[in-house]
């Protein structure tokens, strides 16, 4: 028979149980921001932008076909030519600018990875493209002139906290010109909807992504109702530290998305399912805004666009 008379807690079970109580601990929505920790750290950087250049994963970039179709829409759809002049924030290893560098657009390229701008720039110089590259947090940098086109791809948006999108979205408008547009992508609320609450816990969690030494990882996906947001937190745990990486995601309605535009002085221009042009549905997962400065009127002016 098994003996269930309780015993005293071992030496350090109390610290234990304390983190992992701290481990299991839903914070309040973007109460923590560690986007440095995934962009900047020498391990997992070089793990984004082997993601980045797979063109079987979906993970950091889509695939090339995509793009390929993506950047003839916004050729087409947005007159890129000669002179054109386009910021790419988020530009990762230039998939976007150095495409539209070579149908003739002055093109800026803003990113936090500092192997991804160096990627970028390689490329840009085997193919004599003239393409600026920033080594910048996108939320401190402050760009010059006004340009035809901004853009923000891969639903770099959702990423961030509500002050950080408005400090954004004010300096989108400054930067704009007067027939400037902004492309951006999002998770919709119908993506919401399919996120769980998860806990897990594994040795070398996503395939060692998040270092080349040996560790543990825990795993909490937490939903907030309220707000809309969904935080992936990991906590990692090696033999000599411990990190915990927050991965936020914000879900937006055509609704809530067109008031923070409206707040910054931007207003919604056409809706669309992807950037590369595809016609809106209730149901899709993720969709695109073009936004232009306002012109006093908030409302929808078109809404999606065909291919």
């Amino acid at each position: 028979m098994s003996d269930l008379t309780p015993r005293p807690a071992l030496s350090g079970s109390n610290e234990l149980f304390r983190q992992l109580l701290e481990i299991n601990k839903k914070p309040k929505p973007f109460e923590f921001y560690t986007a440095e920790e995934l962009w900047t750290d020498e391990h997992t950087s070089r793990k984004m932008l082997d993601h980045h250049l797979d063109d079987a994963s979906d993970l950091s970039s889509r695939h090339s076909r995509f793009i390929d179709h993506s950047v003839d829409w916004i050729v087409s759809h947005f007159g890129v030519g000669e002179g054109f002049k386009v910021a790419d924030f988020g530009c990762g290893p230039g998939l976007y600018a150095n495409r539209l560098s070579q149908q003739g657009a002055k093109v800026t390229g803003i990113d936090f990875s500092i192997r991804s701008i160096r990627h970028a720039q390689a490329v840009a110089e085997r193919e004599g493209l003239e393409v600026t590259y920033l080594h910048q947090d996108y939320l401190e940098s402050k760009l010059e002139g006004q340009f035809d086109l901004i853009m923000m791809i891969m639903c770099d948006f959702c990423a961030l906290s509500p002050s950080q999108r408005r400090s954004l979205l004010q300096e989108f408008h400054r930067l704009l010109g007067p027939d400037g547009y902004l492309l951006f992508d999002v998770h919709s609320q119908a993506a919401y909807e399919k996120r769980e609450e998860v806990t897990r816990y594994e040795f070398n969690l996503l395939d060692g992504f998040w270092s080349d030494e040996p560790y543990y990882g825990f795993l909490n996906t937490f939903k907030y109702e309220n707000a809309k947001v969904v935080l992936d937190k990991y906590t990692l745990v090696e033999s000599t530290r411990v990190r915990t990486v927050f991965n936020w995601l914000q879900y937006f309605t055509l609704d809530t998305l067109a008031q923070e535009l409206s707040d910054c002085g931007l207003r919604v221009d056409s809706l669309l399912s992807d950037v590369a042009g595809a016609s809106y549905s209730d149901n899709d997962q993720e969709f695109a805004i073009v936004a232009m400065r306002n012109d006093g009127s908030n409302a929808v002016t078109k809404m999606g666009n065909s291919t």
